[in-house]
């Protein structure tokens, strides 16, 4: 079957990948769309650290072909957005309703893949970038079918990351003042969220102009190219800085950019080593500077609740999908994700 692979050198997609049968607690889906997101570039320029060699993706939607022993919630031929935390559901976190932060779901990935007889990794218990791939029965969410595959599988990522940053880990009230910084696919799904939110003021911040028109459509109410006008939108700082890009300085924009007992969110990844600075003596306003890993989602309660507001129009999902590309158009795609050509690319199989 086909996926993409990256290998420490190259990326390529091949057609002699080979998955095994799924476990107990597994499904095996066929993988119809799957977002790019820039996490995926990220093991591929080394921003992000993985096991190589590797089946990339995370972010999709498909049909359950097969379950294993003991998965109920979902049937063979049902329509699934997959998520990428694979939480074991007993632990204290899991416990605590915090699968993402469940230990047994970060930093250990299988090798379900094989090619020519050798093993290959899974990207974030997931590898969406394949024909077909298998997850355990927690990241498999069903959903309408009458959603399309290569909307629903932006949920699994972009959309869980950015509005969950929004509802579950900022808690953004009604009447709040939200700073953007970057409308990629992260920062539009955060301008939403806000939105969702009822926020009263959302300013967007993007160096591209071209970007303003679709940051105004998912909710913008301001856009500007850099920070230095939110003062003059904003006179007392932002209740929310949201940082999607993952640049040190940005960082320390997002944080000088605060109100009192506002809080600065971090979406975006910079280097594993980078070192971000601020002014301490900025803090004591009861200031916060929040962490955020996959939006702090729920994945089974929140996809199905992003499914909801999408057939009742209040989330945007196909209006993020500007370009679809089959999957052996992996570079063509790669090449306009990363200068930044559209807002989400889809890849299709």
């Amino acid at each position: 079957m086909r996926g993409v692979v990256f290998d420490g050198r190259r990326t390529e997609v091949v057609d002699d990948l080979e998955i095994r049968a799924p476990g107990p607690g597994e499904v095996l889906v066929a993988v119809a769309a799957a977002g790019l997101c820039h996490s995926d570039l990220s093991v591929v320029d080394g921003t992000i650290s993985f096991p190589l060699p590797v089946v990339l993706g995370h972010e999709g939607a498909g049909v359950v072909e097969a379950i294993g022993a003991g998965v109920v919630h979902v049937a063979p031929g049902e329509h699934v957005s997959l998520s990428t935390p694979a939480g074991c559901g007993a632990c204290a976190q899991c416990d605590r309703g915090r699968p993402t932060m469940c230990r047994k779901a970060i930093g250990m990935p299988g090798q379900p893949f094989s090619r020519g007889g050798k093993p290959l990794y899974q990207f974030a218990s997931n590898s969406a970038f394949a024909e077909r791939t298998f997850v355990k029965a927690v990241q498999a969410v069903k959903i309408p079918a009458d959603i399309p595959l290569t909307s629903a599988a932006l949920i699994g990522s972009g959309v869980l990351t950015g509005v969950g940053a929004v509802l579950n880990r900022a808690k953004v009230d009604r009447g709040d003042t939200v700073v953007v910084i970057g409308t990629g696919g992260i920062g539009l799904n955060v301008i939403q969220g806000a939105r969702i939110a009822d926020a009263l003021t959302i300013v967007a911040v993007d160096a591209n102009p071209a970007k303003e028109a679709v940051a105004r459509q998912f909710g913008a109410t301001h856009f500007l190219p850099s920070v230095d006008g939110v003062r003059e939108i904003l006179p007392t700082g932002a209740d929310h800085a949201f940082e999607c890009v993952g640049r040190t300085e940005l960082i320390r924009q997002a944080i000088d950019l605060l109100d009192r007992h506002g809080q600065a969110i971090l979406l975006g990844v910079p280097a594993a080593t980078a070192e971000a600075s601020f002014l301490v003596s900025s803090m004591y306003l009861d200031k916060s500077i929040l962490g955020c890993r996959y939006g702090s989602s729920r994945p089974q309660r929140d996809v199905a609740l992003y499914a909801d507001l999408y057939r009742d129009g209040r989330l945007l999902l196909d209006e993020l999908v500007t370009e679809t590309y089959p999957v052996e158009d992996f570079a063509k795609a790669a090449d306009d994700a990363h200068h930044g050509r559209v807002a989400r690319v889809v890849l299709v199989f």
